[in-house]
């Protein structure tokens, strides 16, 4: 029975997946006119799946011999170069026998060669005895490390550049970082590799991209066709929002439903809102690798800023951070810095703010009226006492400073919303402000369950800058149109230098926007 893998590589025998073809692009191309390319992505992205099903392909159609093995093996090793090219030799011989047919083997023994150069003259010789023309795809690249790993990319750029119709027909490096400048990925502690790029024979970089809208709706329609049980088109929808094809976490929300949420019949969007939250909250595997870069110097230079909304000044140190965080999959491909997706968006908010959380002594049942809805008056009243009293001790302990404010207010309302609840989040690079849309359900007066909904807009005024007001109240408006909303929260928190103690600046009134909806105005 085939089901919707979370962990490690996909079979087409046991699980629901895409065709290789079809999301490596280009790669069949390249492999016939002989050339030499790089494919890279996040982790559980479907890398290795790819590979793995178009080696297998490739070597089924009998034009060519196609072999995959995972470099990972030899990270242990670090510079150890000849222990390094030993031991890739080795998995390559027991990955063939298992992989290749009888006239793809390589020599029974490889040849003698000094170190440094022993992978150079073994894929010559083994190019020599084998009928069909051999087809590498070294997956894992990016683990070997240092001295290593010039070692190996030399060899076979050597070998490209004086045998060429004596060495291997195509070759595939694959990580999770593109290897253009070739920049040890693996903690990213050393510079280059050298003035040259010791790989400058590939024709491309492939950057496995994730799933479409209609890539999720054909997957999920796998397991339809073999179970029956159908996802909604408000399911597909949704699943698509919060993962904007993610490959692990389209799998993921769909495992939850299915296999720990037991749903039985159709799957709605209720279905993966709670799957969603499920996730989050359980920080699976592939969520805490994400979260566990956070505290990294490079990670936190793009993250914070995000979460500020603050403007930045680009420059060569930066410029190689946000391609480092791209590479983490953190953020998503193109030139608009922004988090990759929904599901991302709110693990790195909570994360962040876990430590917060539990220093916020409120019981979220405290702030429920008697039908489910929030009480958010007293809600915000409690937050402004709490603010007072623990808003700057707070702030100066804070690891993201930029956005510090940002993270305590939406600690706040994470631990009283928590209790069943969402909070949804938009912030961004020069945003200048969060928007926060809290939705929590209740029991209507026809005993039939709905959906309250409340705007908060969040601006920090800082040294130097005028009052936010006026913007405030004008990208409100804008915020509460798109939601179909005819009220909201405007919070503006000073961070300017300011003798008067935080609780004489601290309030809150009512106001009016510019379209005439009814808002209520904190400051803090």
């Amino acid at each position: 029975m085939k089901y919707f893998n979370t962990t490690g590589t996909c079979w087409p025998n046991r699980h629901y997946m895409l065709p290789a073809a079809e999301r490596l692009v280009g790669a069949r191309e390249y492999i016939t006119y002989g050339e030499y390319f790089v494919i890279h992505a996040p982790r559980q992205s479907g890398k290795s799946t790819s590979l793995l099903q178009l080696a297998s392909q490739l070597t089924a159609e009998g034009e060519v011999a196609a072999l995959y093995i995972s470099c990972e093996v030899a990270e242990p090793l670090g510079d150890d170069y000849t222990a390094v090219e030993n031991l890739l030799l080795d998995v390559l011989r027991r990955e063939a026998a298992h992989s290749l047919p009888d006239d793809a083997q390589p020599p029974h023994e490889w040849p003698a060669a000094e170190a440094g150069s022993a992978l150079l003259w073994a894929l010559r010789a083994w190019v020599e005895t084998c009928r069909r023309p051999l087809v590498l795809f070294l997956d894992e690249i990016d683990s070997i490390q240092g001295e290593s790993l010039r070692s190996v990319l030399r060899q076979l750029r050597a070998g490209y550049n004086t045998a060429r119709d004596r060495f291997v027909h195509s070759i595939a490096l694959c990580g999770l970082r593109d290897v253009r400048d070739y920049k040890v990925a693996s903690g990213g502690e050393e510079p280059r590799l050298g003035s040259a790029s010791p790989f400058n024979i590939k024709v491309e970089s492939i950057r496995l991209g994730d799933f479409t809208y209609d890539e999720v709706a054909a997957l999920y329609g796998q397991h339809t066709a073999a179970t029956g049980q159908e996802f909604s088109t408000r399911a597909i929808d949704l699943a698509y929002y919060y993962t904007k094809g993610q490959p692990w976490l389209t799998n993921a929300l769909a495992s939850e439903v299915i296999r720990r949420m037991k749903i039985a019949g159709t799957i709605t969007d209720d279905h993966i809102d709670e799957a969603k939250e499920r996730l989050i909250l359980a920080r699976a595997t592939h969520l805490d690798s994400l979260v566990y870069k956070l505290t990294d110097t490079r990670v936190r230079q793009v993250l914070e800023p995000l979460l500020a909304g603050t403007e930045l000044d680009v420059d060569d140190i930066y410029d190689d951070s946000v391609s480092y965080v791209r590479d983490l999959g953190l953020i998503a491909p193109g030139k608009t810095i922004r988090i990759a997706n929904p599901i991302y968006n709110e693990v790195i908010v909570r994360v962040l703010t876990a430590t917060l959380e539990h220093n916020i002594f409120v019981e979220p049942s405290a702030f429920r009226l008697p039908d489910g809805r929030l009480d958010l008056h007293k809600l915000l009243t409690e937050f402004i006492a709490f603010w007072k009293e623990n808003g700057e001790i707070m702030l100066i302990k804070k690891g993201y400073h930029e956005a510090a404010v940002q993270l305590v207010v939406m600690a706040y309302l994470q631990r009283v919303v928590n209790g069943g609840g969402y909070i949804g989040r938009e912030y961004g690079l020069g945003y200048k402000r969060v928007d926060l849309l809290v939705r929590q359900p209740y029991t209507d007066a026809d005993g039939r369950r709905a959906w309250q909904r409340e705007a908060i807009e969040l601006k920090v005024r800082r040294d130097g800058e005028p009052d936010p007001l006026d913007d405030g109240l004008i990208q409100l408006d804008s915020y509460l149109d798109r939601l179909d909303l005819d009220h909201g929260t405007l919070a503006i928190f000073d961070r300017r230098s300011c003798a008067a103690p935080l609780a004489e600046r601290t309030g809150y009134t009512d106001t009016t926007s510019p379209a005439g909806r009814k808002i209520l105005l904190i400051r803090g």
